[in-house]
């Protein structure tokens, strides 16, 4: 089960530079110029998780095996890529096929050229989004077209989504992003329709290194601008977080962030933000060979908890023996929560709670 976020955003912002230190990479290149990265390039990275590495340490675990989210930098956008100026049809292509959008705002002063002339982060992030509007209207007016046709001939599943398609289309003719329908969640069936202003939108500023730690007038701009559309945001230095990368001792890690007043790599921020943008949570395997963290959506069921270990195990699913992390820890193991009676034996039916322990039975 694959999850990805798409790093987005107008040519040098920084896009580049954040991916290869979210990946510990050379793979995207940098340059002080526009389109240097002309295909997507993709990286999977560890989600930071404390809890993991404390259930290890009980578990006396040999090996521990963090969950993982794959980031893909794509090509810088400008305005008119919805009519294929620059890369646009190449940035369109490639943002439908990512989960969730990382748009990287340029928040810094400097002599880096930027595209448009200024720095004006909350205009390049209206830029992008006019960008995406305009491609989901041209699409959606072919789209009602044929449905409208498959309705009038009887077809409910047509009408159904035809009714969904205007609701879009009237939203975006409003100004405002197909996501705006979901009301702050999911909608399967608007996912369905593939929208790019459908997709979750985390706005990443990045700010100078001085300002890593509080953020700018910049950042604080586009928080204000993210609050009203009820998305989220963060401020990273991406210099910073280039330089982090670099460096190989945990300690060595340390001591520089503490210097620049910051507790922990911004990357972090990013990769907990983006696993809630895309609404997933953790649960744990643990034992003496292996401690591993695994991702599910929220809502999953403990059958398609297991399913994600192997198919095996949801196709002949039993129970799943569940201890909740919090118990695990404060009893100190597994055994110490079997002698408790605090080891849960639940069914098909029940939710995947975030941090639940699971050992799954199962007969194939």
């Amino acid at each position: 089960m694959g999850f990805n976020c798409g790093i987005v955003g107008l040519p040098n912002v920084g896009k580049s530079t954040l991916f290869n230190a979210l990946t510990s990479t050379q793979a995207a290149e940098a340059a002080n110029y526009p389109f240097c990265t002309i295909e997507p390039n993709s990286g999977r990275v560890g989600i930071p998780d404390e809890r993991l590495w404390r259930l290890s340490e009980i578990a006396k675990s040999a090996r521990t095996v963090p969950t993982q989210m794959e980031f893909v930098d794509i090509a810088g956008l400008v305005r008119g890529a919805s009519r294929g100026e620059g890369l646009g049809n190449q940035f369109l292509a490639h943002i439908r096929e990512v989960d969730a959008i990382l748009h990287v705002l340029r928040c810094f002063d400097g002599d880096v050229t930027h595209v448009e002339g200024s720095v004006d982060p909350v205009r390049d992030a209206e830029t992008v989004e006019t960008e995406l509007m305009l491609a989901d209207m041209e699409g959606l007016d072919r789209r009602i077209q044929a449905a409208t046709k498959r309705a009038r001939g009887g077809d409910r599943d047509a009408k159904a989504e035809l009714e969904l398609m205007e609701q879009a289309l009237s939203a975006l003719q409003a100004g405002r992003p197909a996501r705006t329908l979901a009301a702050g969640g999911r909608l399967p069936e608007l996912d369905r329709l593939t929208l790019l202003t459908a997709k979750p939108v985390l706005y990443v500023c990045n700010v100078e290194e001085a300002a890593a730690a509080a953020g700018n007038a910049h950042s604080r701009r586009v928080a204000a601008m993210a609050a009203e559309q009820g998305a989220g945001s963060v401020v990273i230095s991406a210099a910073i977080e280039a330089e982090v990368a670099q460096l190989r001792e945990p300690e060595e890690k340390r001591e520089f962030l503490a210097d620049l007043g910051l507790e922990e790599p911004g990357l972090n921020k990013i990769i907990r933000a983006g696993y809630a943008l895309l609404h997933l949570i953790t649960f744990f395997t643990v034992g003496p060979k292996e401690a591993r963290a695994w991702t599910v959506p929220k809502g999953a069921t403990a059958p398609e908890a297991a399913g994600v270990i192997h198919t095996d195990f949801q196709r002949g699913f039993i129970k799943a023996e569940t201890i909740d992390y919090d118990t695990f820890v404060t009893l100190g193991g597994e055994q110490a929560c079997k002698d408790a009676g605090r080891m849960r034996q639940e069914g098909k039916d029940y939710v995947v709670q975030d941090g639940d322990i699971f050992h799954f039975r199962f007969n194939v």
